[in-house]
């Protein structure tokens, strides 16, 4: 079974498989660095020690739930187990990404990103037609962009290199530099999130 692929979901087993070996590694690191123990932890998070070891080991195949349930034990951010250092330009396609699925339903979540420590994020809704490519002037340094089609075809990305993407596809770019929005189909809508550091 591939992560992010459109499966049925068992109230047994996980939609999809989470990647075990990026959560494994995330969770050995932060235990350590949180000081726990394997015991510790699982005792907060209500699980066997043996499920938690066999986690670290990456053997298993834990729900969002369990992990959920983990990362509240140890105080950290559900997507730090997921957040893999970023490109410059980053594109995730409808389906792809590190997904993890519930154990009480037809319901997975995909992490797209990560917000850093300390940076600030704008939230827009962009609706576009085709016609005339938004071109956009390099905004202040350090400044990147996370789009997500909605609906539509859109071109996006850096103004050497935009991509095509299509609903449900991601998308991240610097956006100190020259960029596009370029709608390539009639009613295109996009969520865009300008992070600032």
């Amino acid at each position: 079974m591939t992560i992010g692929a459109n499966t049925p979901v068992s109230h047994t087993e996980p939609a999809v498989k989470p990647p075990i070996q990026m959560i494994a590694a995330s969770l050995r690191a932060e235990r350590v660095r949180a000081g726990l123990s394997l015991t510790e932890v699982a005792r907060r998070a209500g699980l066997a020690k043996s499920t938690l070891s066999q986690l670290e080991s990456g053997t298993g195949n834990p729900s969002l739930e369990t992990l959920w349930a983990l990362c509240v034990a140890m105080e950290i951010p559900f997507a730090r187990l997921l957040a893999t250092p970023r490109p410059q330009v980053q594109v995730i396609r409808a389906g792809d990404g590190p997904a993890v699925g519930s154990g009480q339903g037809d319901y997975r979540a995909t992490l797209l990103a990560a917000s850093p420590p300390g940076a600030r994020r704008d939230i827009y809704n962009v609706a576009a037609e085709p016609g005339t490519r938004r071109s956009s002037a390099p905004h202040m340094p350090g400044v990147v962009e996370h789009v997500v089609i909605s609906a539509g075809r859109a071109l996006v990305g850096t103004a050497d290199e935009p991509v095509e993407l299509l609903p449900g596809d991601y998308i991240c770019y610097p956006a100190d530099v020259p960029h596009v929005f370029e709608a390539l189909e009639p009613g295109t809508h996009a969520v865009l999130v300008s992070e600032h550091h």
